[in-house]
């Protein structure tokens, strides 16, 4: 045959050693719930790929034999035309030079090139390795028989092929890392969805000595207008107190009643539904559910003695997941108040959890949920108004405080403080 055969014969090799080292970086590197989604929805490459990627034991061996085969023939054909052309001493030159024309041409250019569009090589590949499975099925079997039986004596399976599933933790990676793909405000939805499991109903409840409510021990014209100027949809009915408690009423039932002078503690009692209990610590994806199932929306959280600790709406729950979507300005921003020197003053029953999420702020949510318990935590003392302390980079000043506890505070962030004089900046006193 002439020498030009060969040579020809020689430059398909180099090429076949590319697809096989490109093609296998590609089938490995390719993105398993991409090539799912697009499997489901009939691509048939796709369905290929996903079909050899359930033995990759059998996908490899195929890919080894493959590239074995033509590393072999490539330096056999080398040697021919070495002869042929300089003779026996230029052997090992041109095997150098065939070594690093596969070692360029076809291992590393083709891996970096699949390795940067894995989806572009791995699909059109598979049309090949599906037929190549079959033609070479025997000879894969002994060889995958071998070695499976080496990794056995391991403790391994190559039968189970690994499961590609996510945690929460990586899901939460995906879709912060998804870029333009996802519109940034439903990035923060999906985190938020991902986020509920973390927080609990102590989190976002409204605590006991702010639950707006329905007194019938009242008279009845402070009663009357309470239903009538409420700005919620659904009260709470007790007696005295919360502790006893009747249920929770509807007021679109009530307040033409009251309107026409025509309720009394009895015909008020008959609209009332019992209320609906949940034990402390419940998380809010649980709860979530839970009020979807019980077909309610409003729950009072309780404590381990059953002594009720706050309350809860549905209409909380889902404010954790879209943000802030009433258009009442009076529950805007509720307890806390900007100052014009860039400083808040916060009530002190309110939650560490809502005031992260409304100003931005990183203050700790691992242990008290209120500014009052935050406060108290740190200072390990009765609060006393002028008391001051730093936690977390956040100057906190007592302002106010009641029946020993922290009524109000004065809340300077970090960049307040960072832009303040160095001789005014606020230090930590303990």
């Amino acid at each position: 045959m002439p020498l030009n055969f060969f040579i020809a014969l020689l430059v398909v090799l180099i090429l076949l050693s590319a697809f096989f080292a490109g093609s296998e970086t590609a089938l490995m590197s390719i993105n398993r719930y991409r090539l799912r989604h697009l499997a489901k929805h009939g691509h048939r490459g796709a369905q290929f790929a996903e079909k050899l990627l359930k033995r990759p034991d059998r996908l490899i061996g195929m890919i080894l034999l493959g590239n074995i085969a033509v590393h072999s023939a490539s330096s056999a054909i080398t040697t021919f035309i070495t002869l042929r052309l300089w003779g026996e001493s230029w052997i090992a030159a041109t095997t150098g030079v065939l070594t690093l024309f596969i070692l360029i041409f076809g291992e590393i250019a083709p891996k970096t090139l699949s390795a940067l569009y894995p989806e572009r090589v791995a699909i059109p590949s598979s049309y090949i390795y599906i037929v190549l499975q079959w033609i070479l099925f025997p000879l894969v079997w002994m060889t995958n028989l071998m070695s499976n039986g080496v990794l056995r004596l391991l403790g391994v399976s190559p039968e189970d092929a690994a499961e590609h599933s996510l945690s929460v933790e990586e899901l939460r990676s995906v879709v912060a890392e998804a870029g333009a793909l996802i519109p940034q405000r439903h990035q923060r939805m999906l985190l938020s969805i991902l986020d509920l499991e973390k927080a609990t109903v102590e989190d976002i409840m409204v605590p006991r000595n702010e639950i707006i409510g329905i007194d019938i021990s009242e008279p009845w014209d402070v009663v009357r207008e309470e239903i009538i100027s409420s700005q919620h949809t659904r009260l709470p009915v007790f007696d005295g107190s919360i502790d006893d408690l009747k249920g929770v009423v509807h007021l679109r039932r009530v307040v033409r009643l009251a309107a026409e002078d025509k309720l009394d503690t009895e015909s008020l009692l008959t609209l009332v539904r019992e209320p609906y209990f949940i034990p402390e610590g419940t998380p809010l994806n649980q709860q979530l559910l839970n009020f979807q199932n019980q077909k309610r929306r409003i729950g009072f959280v309780v404590d381990e003695y059953g002594d009720i600790q706050g309350l809860v709406t549905l209409e909380d729950i889902l404010e954790e997941v879209v943000g802030e979507f009433t258009s009442d300005p009076a529950t805007s921003m509720k307890n806390v108040y900007a100052d014009p020197d860039g400083s808040f003053r916060v009530t002190g029953f309110a939650t560490i959890r809502s005031l992260n999420r409304r100003l931005g702020w990183k203050l700790p949510v691992d242990g008290p949920k209120t500014l009052n318990g935050l406060v108290l935590e740190k200072l390990e003392n009765i609060p006393q108004p002028g008391r001051r302390l730093d936690i977390a980079g956040y100057d906190i000043e007592i302002t106010e405080t009641r029946a020993n506890a922290v009524k109000s505070a004065r809340i300077r962030p970090p960049t307040l403080i960072a832009s303040a004089p160095k001789a005014k900046k606020v230090r930590a006193i303990h």
